[in-house]
């Protein structure tokens, strides 16, 4: 079975050379000149190391042996500590983190290629590094600067850890009806109290404190979403001089036996009128909280990338090896009792298939990185708005197809392995059963795709969307050569269409609000598939550009592009007649006819 190894040539092609990172970077005042492209060269260098050499050995034992849950202590597999302190001592907990309060300060889009390096090396890993990625996030936006002074250094140095606590038994999707409650104090601080399920990361002995931002009601807050508030809750109190203090009323009260990442713990986490911190203003505890799920929601995009590449990788590796059968046009190596799968066309389809799809998801994740990056540290207004409108358009849609297509890809690599893709040494199904949680938390993906149509496209008329065809349609504008027709030219047809059903969908929603939930889920592969039009006709333009090609890489961009656009991208074609079927045919049956 091959080892997972960091795809550096990839994301160097993605980052230097098609959307030529260290540009954008020198353009943004806010970044200080912090990284330039030398810079980031190193570390990607560096992640490459830690991840391909001290992380993804442990990926398989951290499945077997999985997280341990005795009386409220939970217990990483082995080696995760020790790994983790290699990683957090090399500063990446606090890659992106705030320089003020100790973080590295480097932008998105050079996080985005670590973080697929860790999701594809060991994702149970991956994740106790996120959550704390995402709630020093929040904290850095919306806490007090003595919130900020006091928790966030240890955080960036990956002292402590952290995670975010909104999911309870009785409400999921639903936070407006959440149950637990936060008592005002007389020095401040709040009583919190309640229970809160699915926690990743919620317990666990990597670090010497946890720092949890739990969503909470106060009595007498307004009812629904309009009266959460967010808190600040440690596993221990820390104090004035910065040393812990005593245990705080908080416990882990079991963990979730799973279906995949069984080495990142998923808790059962109880309040018991725990000592918790109002970051931000009460009743405004969602805006704090989104304030991290755009980078969370891509993150666990993401997932589904780096999961994909370590199947692909593996399915390659053993596509070239295992001999079976002759190619259907005459030996190939006729020396051997049999020709290496490879040669197969279905074989073909399934690999070319996970790399178009995920080579495409890499550039698509590193242009949303770059939105996020341009909408925090732009000076110029008009360019800001434009960044914001791009990352709350496409955040569900990097969430939910980076997903949807990497759980895909991830099955395609169990396939070429054939019957040994169901037997656990060869790792491909661990990459399966991993990859599936994806698809659910951080929102469904039919949540994602919802708030794609109805909040981010239906709402406004299509005025986001319009921003992103807008930029699509001047690239084509801007490459109508001969060289490029190949590539221009179906990108052209799938944004008209995008164009048309978009406008559909606006138009039928007004007479019957099922229209936009019927309609959700294919639109937003309908979306997926044309943006992946878009990055790979833009690869597809620095292929052809290219000087020279000693190792074939370029070549090989432009032999996938066209796979892509000649059997992948024609799927928006049955995508779009279901879009316009309509929500009729949902809805004939009674409830009690299912």
């Amino acid at each position: 079975m091959a080892e997972y190894q960091a795809p550096l040539r990839d994301i160097r092609f993605v980052l230097n050379e098609v959307f030529e990172a260290d540009k954008l970077w020198q353009s943004l005042p806010g970044l200080d000149g912090a990284i330039d492209a030398e810079t980031a060269d190193a570390m990607l260098e560096e992640a490459g190391k830690i991840t391909s050499q001290t992380i993804a050995p442990l990926n398989r034992n951290g499945d077997e042996e999985g997280a341990v849950w005795n009386d409220g202590v939970v217990t990483t597999p082995a080696g995760f500590k020790q790994a983790y302190t290699t990683y957090a001592e090399g500063g990446w907990v606090g890659l992106s983190g705030n320089a003020e309060y100790g973080g590295l300060g480097m932008p998105k889009t050079l996080g985005v290629q670590v973080e697929e390096m860790l999701y594809g090396a060991n994702s149970s890993f991956a994740l106790y590094i996120a959550l704390t990625a995402g709630s020093t996030l929040a904290l850095d936006a919306h806490g007090s600067e003595e919130l900020k002074q006091k928790y966030l250094p240890n955080m960036y140095a990956g002292t402590w850890a952290g995670t975010m606590c909104l999911t309870e038994p009785h409400a999921g999707t639903d936070l407006g009806i959440i149950r637990t409650r936060a008592v005002p104090e007389a020095d401040g601080s709040y009583a919190v109290t309640g229970t809160k399920i699915f926690i990743t990361g919620g317990e666990h002995d990597l670090t010497e404190n946890i720092i949890h931002l739990v969503l909470a009601k106060l009595p007498d807050a307004p009812a629904g979403p309009k009266g959460i508030s967010l808190f600040l809750v440690p596993k221990f109190l820390v104090n004035e001089d910065g040393s812990l203090g005593e245990r705080n009323a908080v416990s882990c009260g079991s963990i979730e036996h799973k279906m995949g990442i069984k080495g990142s713990a998923t808790c059962v986490m109880n309040f018991d009128g725990a000592k918790g911190y109002l970051i931000g203003e009460l009743n405004k505890g969602l805006n704090a909280m989104f304030t991290m799920m755009n980078y969370e929601r891509l993150s666990i995009g993401i997932q589904g990338i780096g999961c994909a590449e370590a199947s692909y990788q593996s399915a390659v590796d053993y596509a070239r090896e295992r001999i079976q059968s002759r190619a259907p046009t005459g030996a190939v190596q006729p020396d051997k009792a049999a020709d290496p799968i490879i040669v197969h066309p279905d074989v073909r389809r399934m690999l070319l298939t996970m790399k178009a799809m995920t080579e495409g998801s890499r550039a698509f994740s590193t242009y949303v990185g770059m939105q996020l990056d341009t909408s925090k540290f732009a000076e110029d207004g008009a360019i800001r708005d434009k960044a914001d409108d791009l990352v709350a358009l496409l955040t569900p849609v990097a969430k939910a197809f980076f997903t949807d297509v990497g759980f895909e890809n991830c099955v395609h690599g169990q396939q070429v392995f054939g019957g040994h893709g169901y037997i656990r040494e060869w790792g491909q199904e661990q990459l399966v059963r991993d990859v599936r949680i994806a698809q659910i938390y951080e929102g469904t993906n039919g949540i994602q795709a919802l708030d794609l149509m109805g909040r981010k496209t239906v709402a406004n008329g299509g005025a986001f969307f319009q921003v992103f065809a807008d930029e699509i349609q001047g690239f084509i504008n801007d490459n109508t050569g001969a060289d490029m027709a190949e590539f221009v030219q179906p990108l052209q047809g799938a944004l008209d269409n995008l164009k048309q059903l978009t406008a559909e969908v606006i138009e039928r929603s007004k007479a019957n609000p099922n229209e936009v939930g019927a309609a959700s889920v294919e639109y937003l592969h309908t979306f997926g598939y044309t943006a992946y039009a878009y990055m790979w006709a833009r690869m597809a333009k620095v292929a052809l550009a290219a000087s020279t090609d000693s190792d074939g890489f370029y070549q090989a961009k432009l032999s996938t592009a066209r796979f892509f656009f000649k059997r992948l991208l024609p799927r928006i074609h049955s995508l779009s007649e279901s879009v316009r079927a309509g929500s009729e045919v949902l809805f004939e049956l009674d409830a009690a006819q299912f």
